[in-house]
């Protein structure tokens, strides 16, 4: 039976919070989505963990016996990815990611924090949408480069703030003007993150500027998949402006677009984690963000 540590985070925050809405809030993903992979885990044990009442949930006893194993697990799971990591030379910062970063920010700031903390050991690790958080929720990352909106308990610095324009195919009819409105744009199909990327999905949707329920023509969950959807003209995507340069590809165009607020990146790490690796590498990047 594969239950994964993702499963176990869910089952614990609904089991202390004893509804699903503020458990969805508190791991920063959609009611829907945690619903349905609360039911996938009941599915895979063979029992119910929680019973549905009227306000919220209880747990079962097959529950209230699976949580203190659960919340044991995921204590040990931490525990042991900080002594893997304490078995470097000196320590290892691992630095989560979901898209690429660029800007001259990544390679300056590493370069920095090198200086600050040698000896120490930097790992990149590539982490789905379906972890809003990075992994800074989980402890597999100490520090994540996000768009905001992040999850609550994540501290963020912002690095960037750039428009969000449009990609789309080259032979779009709106990849004629210089500019696009977003009203133009409204019936439009567009590529979505996944559901379990929560407020992040919406952001880029454009739910802040919607009065309606936007098109979803294809849900991606790479930005390979997302930019190989656009270019098959499965729908258009909005991507802040470094992004667009960075993800530059043949048979896609891209055009800024008027009327949505400019979208953020930041460097995030868990709230009160003060270690030196981590308050160095935000340091480096304080440095450097002045700059670019």
């Amino acid at each position: 039976m594969d239950v994964h540590l993702r499963d176990l985070r869910y089952f614990v925050a609904v089991a202390e919070e004893l509804n699903v809405t503020r458990a969805a809030e508190r791991l920063f993903v959609s009611q829907p989505a945690l619903s349905k992979q609360l039911r996938a885990l009941e599915r895979q044990l063979g029992f119910e963990v929680f019973e549905r009442v009227h306000g919220g949930v209880v747990l079962t006893r097959q529950g209230e016996v699976l949580l203190p194993v659960a919340r044991e697990l995921l204590e040990r799971w931490a525990a042991g990815v900080e002594e893997a990591r304490a078995a470097a030379p000196t320590g290892t910062l691992v630095i989560g990611m979901q898209t690429a970063v660029g800007r001259g920010l990544q390679q300056a700031a590493l370069r920095r924090f090198r200086a600050a903390m040698p000896g120490w050991e930097v790992s990149l690790r590539l982490v789905g949408w379906d972890d809003p958080s990075g992994g800074l929720a989980d402890g597999t990352s100490d520090v994540a480069f996000l768009w905001l909106p992040v999850p609550a308990g994540v501290g963020t610095y912002v690095l960037a703030t750039e428009d969000r324009g449009v990609a789309m195919p080259a032979d779009h009819p709106l990849a004629a003007l210089a500019e696009v409105p977003f009203a133009a744009l409204r019936d439009e199909p567009f590529i979505a993150l996944p559901p379990a990327a929560g407020p992040l999905r919406d952001f880029w949707l454009a739910l802040d500027a919607r009065d309606d329920e936007p098109v979803v023509g294809f849900t991606a969950n790479t930005p390979e998949e997302v930019f190989e959807a656009v270019i098959s003209g499965l729908g258009v995507v909005l991507v802040a402006e470094g992004n667009a340069r960075l993800y530059n590809r043949p048979g896609m165009a891209y055009r800024p677009v008027t009327g949505l607020a400019p979208g953020e990146l930041a460097i995030a790490w868990r709230e009160g984690d003060r270690s030196p690796q981590v308050v160095a590498f935000i340091n480096a990047l304080r440095q450097v963000a002045t700059k670019v």
